[in-house]
């Protein structure tokens, strides 16, 4: 019997040299934690994971999410609804359209298994974008915002054909929707009273325990309707964004708790999936299904986000971290698995191109085309100025140029 104690040093000792190695080398530790995943799996040995360790991976996936919502200012989501809604809605649709096809009709893979291919590979993964918002300082941004928000229509879409092709329609499922509404009309209300009356200054952290509560509460609601504990996660994220945006201290309390100690486990546990063995034996479908996945991204993105004012550079950068995977890809994958609806070769295929989407394009986006903040901001008072909406800061710019 292993000790844990012994585990949970090794894992975490992954995680302070990934943390090391992102300080060195400027990547996003995101990136170099499913590096060194890769390396322990395929190198060290490290294959087995642990009840918990599946756990706190878990959980580092859903508070992940629901950061990435809560990050998402409904002020700046309504101001850039229509490109953040185009972005989404392409980066969705065209991938999963083709992949299926090329699946089906090339792979020769049967109609369901095209169709979780699709899917897997349509996502765009919230969790490293995020990541690379926050250590790059774009989270306040207009575009860092434009982008999360597009991330979220992305990954909505993904979510409703999963639930729309393979949902398992039962009883749980209608009290889990049912419950889920409620909770996301009142959870503002009822995240103010409590930061209003409890946390102010109380070293017993009530907001953040409630809001533990009402994730750990749904994501098992989720999980006994054969839903996934992510979607909720979002969804309570997104309502409660107001609320976050009065208080920051609470976001930087609760990212504290993510990336130091959560957000490690569910990288590192996403590296461990890559088989190098079988990835040569594959290679020549996984490079195809990659280089498919960027391209698709890249003809529904690219185009968009330059029609609304982003510079090349910008507008790569954005094209390129759309076509990130992760999170609901791997969702996607292992649902098809656990329902035998594929194989594990083609697990194995799926769940490789979608922690290489990971990896390359943000890779790719850092080191060649990774925009200024001063350029991210620039770009929110451009597009302002093109719909003829300008803020009291625009107003003052004006000014002083004239």
């Amino acid at each position: 019997m292993q000790n844990v104690w012994f585990v949970a040093a090794l894992w975490m000792s992954l995680a302070f040299f990934a943390s090391l190695i992102s300080i060195w080398t400027g990547i996003s530790v995101a990136l170099i934690e499913i590096m060194v995943g890769v390396i322990a799996g395929n190198f060290l040995g490290i294959h087995a994971t642990t009840e918990w360790i599946n756990f706190l991976a878990l959980l580092g996936s859903g508070v992940l999410t629901f950061l990435a919502g809560a990050e998402i200012d409904p002020r700046s989501l309504k101001a850039n609804l229509r490109v953040s809604g185009l972005i989404g809605i392409l980066s969705f649709g065209i991938p999963f359209v083709v992949v299926w096809l090329f699946a089906q009709f090339v792979l020769g893979w049967p109609l369901q298994q095209a169709q979780i291919a699709g899917i897997a590979l349509s996502t765009t993964s919230v969790a490293v974008v995020y990541a690379v918002m926050i250590e790059g300082g774009y989270s306040d941004t207009a575009m860092g915002k434009t982008i999360l928000a597009a991330c979220f229509i992305t990954d909505l879409g993904t979510v409703l054909a999963l639930g729309g092709l393979f949902a398992n329609f039962n009883l749980w499922l209608l009290v889990f929707v049912a419950v889920m509404c409620v909770v996301l009309w009142f959870m503002p209300s009822w995240t103010q009273f409590i930061i209003c009356r409890l946390g102010a200054t109380r070293v017993s952290e009530p907001e953040v325990k409630f809001i533990f509560f009402v994730l750990f509460f749904l994501g098992g609601l989720a999980t006994t309707a054969k839903s996934e504990a992510v979607l909720p996660a979002y969804l309570v994220g997104l309502v409660v964004a107001g609320v976050f945006l009065r208080d920051k201290t609470l976001v930087h309390r609760m990212r504290s708790i993510a990336f130091a100690v959560f957000t490690p486990f569910y990288f590192i546990k996403a590296g461990l999936y890559v088989s190098l063995p079988a990835l040569w034996t594959a290679l020549g479908v996984i490079g195809v299904l990659l280089l498919l996945k960027m391209l698709t991204k890249l003809v529904g993105v690219f185009p968009l986000a330059r029609m609304h004012y982003m510079r090349t550079r910008e507008a790569s950068y954005t094209t390129l971290l759309m076509a990130t995977g992760l999170t609901f890809g791997t969702i996607s994958a292992l649902f098809g698995l656990q329902n035998h609806i594929i194989d594990q070769r083609q697990y194995t295929i799926l769940v490789t191109v979608v922690i290489l989407s990971a990896f390359v394009p943000t890779l790719v986006a850092q080191t060649f085309f990774q925009p200024s903040v001063e350029a991210m901001h620039a770009w929110g008072k451009r597009y302002r100025r093109a719909l003829g909406v300008l803020s009291v800061e625009d107003r003052e710019d004006l000014n002083s140029e004239a």
